[in-house]
């Protein structure tokens, strides 16, 4: 019998006993049971947090379209794997405005890992939601920790000014930029000097390289200076595509985790998060049982008046949750 063809029990129990063995087939399962949001994922999720070992180390990649990120995971994978660590990848992409699926499929670009068992690569949609990751990420990152990956690398979409999220879902923020792209003044326009703990000036080799690293730590000295910051997030250089630079980033990197976790950093960024995706399911909840019985009636009558004027947002939205708390949903 497969596993497939078993009681959802013995299944995901299977399931579950496939993740922790870090085998590939079922890490795929548990991420797409996952995906799907649906009840059995959610069993999962509470089976996976029995035992859970917290031992992966999270780092996001982030920052404009065409600096490199998919270059520059593939060779923090080869660094990594060199020093014998497990690797898993999470590579949010845009979605299909047809399928809802992945788009530019970032796998494509890391094939030279595939062949390795100690190597995950996922790409997944962002499906709409905003911040340059996928809705379900926090849970997908569960699953590669229940794993026991040692590494778990996160590639955002790379939308801009809105993918300040990846700070939140991640250990240590990685932002790259590129030269000659204008990048050190849309940093500071985008609020990308807060939330990167390292900085990566990619494609080193073209013009100009140094002076938008130079531009860069005069800016962060600037904010350090105004808000007194503890860590100040090193500036390296490095070209993705030839591997020079790479061991600046890996060191970074390693610096920063070191520094988080010895100060209590750490801990506190990993409370919020889970803070923040309670809140997140939360709202979804509420957005369900607002589309459902009477208070989906409610919800239309009141969209209606507020668009003619005849309420307000605010009078609507009390009325809404008086509604779902008569139905005894809270």
């Amino acid at each position: 019998m497969t596993s497939d063809a078993l009681p959802d029990a013995a299944r995901l129990t299977a399931l579950v006993e496939g993740v922790r063995d870090r085998r590939v087939r079922d890490v795929a399962r548990a991420i797409t049971m996952v995906e799907n949001q649906g009840p059995l994922g959610r069993a999962l999720m509470e089976l996976l947090a029995v035992d859970a070992t917290h031992r992966s180390r999270t780092v996001g990649l982030t920052g404009a379209p065409g600096v490199g990120k998919s270059t520059m995971t593939a060779a923090l994978i080869a660094a990594y794997r060199d020093a014998g660590l497990s690797v898993g990848v999470l590579a949010v992409d845009p979605s299909s405005p047809f399928s809802g699926g992945a788009l530019l499929g970032d796998r494509i670009r890391m094939q030279s890992h595939s062949a390795d068992a100690e190597v995950f690569i996922r790409s997944m949609a962002s499906r709409g939601h905003l911040g340059g990751l996928a809705a379900t990420a926090g849970q997908v990152l569960r699953v590669y920790d229940a794993a026991g990956f040692d590494v778990v690398l996160i590639e955002t979409v790379g939308v801009g000014q809105s993918e300040v999220e990846i700070a939140a879902a991640a250990d240590t923020t990685v932002v790259l930029v590129a030269p000659g792209m204008g990048d050190g003044i849309q940093a500071a326009k985008a609020g990308i000097l807060e939330i990167g703990d390292v900085f990566v000036v990619n494609k080193a080799d073209r013009e100009g390289a140094q002076s938008t690293a130079r531009d860069l730590r005069q800016m962060i000295a600037l904010a350090s200076d105004a808000g007194e910051s503890i860590w100040t997030p090193p500036v390296t250089t490095a070209v993705a595509s030839t591997g020079d630079g790479i061991a600046d980033v890996v060191a970074s990197i390693d610096a920063h985790y070191s520094w988080a976790r010895d100060c209590g950093e750490l801990d506190r960024r990993r409370e919020k998060r889970a803070r923040e995706e309670i809140v997140s399911e939360l709202l979804g909840m509420v957005r369900g049982h607002a589309a459902s019985g009477e208070a989906a009636e409610e919800l239309r009558s009141s969209g209606s008046a507020v668009a003619q004027g005849q309420a307000t947002v605010y009078g609507a939205a009390e009325r809404l949750w008086h509604q779902l708390r008569r139905q005894e949903k809270y």
